[in-house]
């Protein structure tokens, strides 16, 4: 296994990036892993807290309506969906990624594949009452996460919701940065999407030293 090497990681990154192949480093996280969840660097190993909050405090029936994960990575957002009642589709990129989740819990109710969020089933579209986004968009450069948001926005149903948990940043800072956080007019991109806000909230979380975040909640 592969001791996390952040200055590697910002080179296979850019690397990938000025090759105009954004996503085709993304397995080669889960493959150092060598089978073991806990050595992905970027999970937390526990569900998004604000995405507890959002389910435990939104008004809508959450019971067998259908949510969609965007790379899941090894799962944990994806059974807590799960767990409030929704039908869950989990998917990610690697390949190697949804080998752990199902390793990782083989008695789920979750279907986790092995998809692209640009080039997904064509019967996803607008077939979701729930999506949810966690730190995708920031990983990708440039019109990448335009295409990303907007791909996102194309698997809500009518009615649907999405949420959108990401690093934050002011506007014209950190403009370099690997991952790039969002600043507040890009997140604002899902409002300019025809989508209506719900919940915005910005908040620090609890590493040292700490790291701003957005987490966000927008209705079709």
């Amino acid at each position: 296994m592969k001791k996390f090497d952040p200055v590697a990681y910002k080179i296979m990154v850019k690397t990938f990036q000025n090759l105009d192949n954004p996503t085709g480093w993304f397995d080669s996280i889960y493959t150092d892993a060598k089978g073991d969840y806990r050595a992905v660097f970027w999970a937390d190993l526990e569900p998004n807290p604000y995405l507890l909050k959002w389910l435990n405090n939104s008004v809508f029936n959450h019971t067998a309506c259908r949510a969609i994960v965007i790379g899941c990575g090894v799962g944990d957002d994806a059974e807590a969906l799960s767990e409030a009642g929704y039908e869950v589709t989990a998917f990610d990129i690697s390949p190697e990624a949804i080998q752990l989740c199902k390793n990782r819990y083989p008695d789920s109710k979750v279907n986790y594949l092995i998809a692209d969020l640009f080039d997904y089933p064509s019967h996803w579209a607008e077939s979701f009452d729930l999506v949810y986004e966690c730190n995708t968009i920031q990983v990708l450069p440039g019109k990448y996460r335009i295409q990303a948001r907007d791909s996102m926005v194309s698997l809500l149903a009518p009615r649907g919701y999405i949420l959108v948990s990401c690093r934050s940043r002011l506007k014209g800072e950190q403009e370099d940065d690997i991952p790039l956080p969002l600043d507040k007019e890009e997140i604002d991109g899902f409002i300019r999407c025809g989508l209506s806000e719900e919940s915005f909230e910005a908040y620090n979380d609890s590493q040292e030293p700490s790291v701003p975040h957005f987490f966000a909640s927008y209705y079709k």
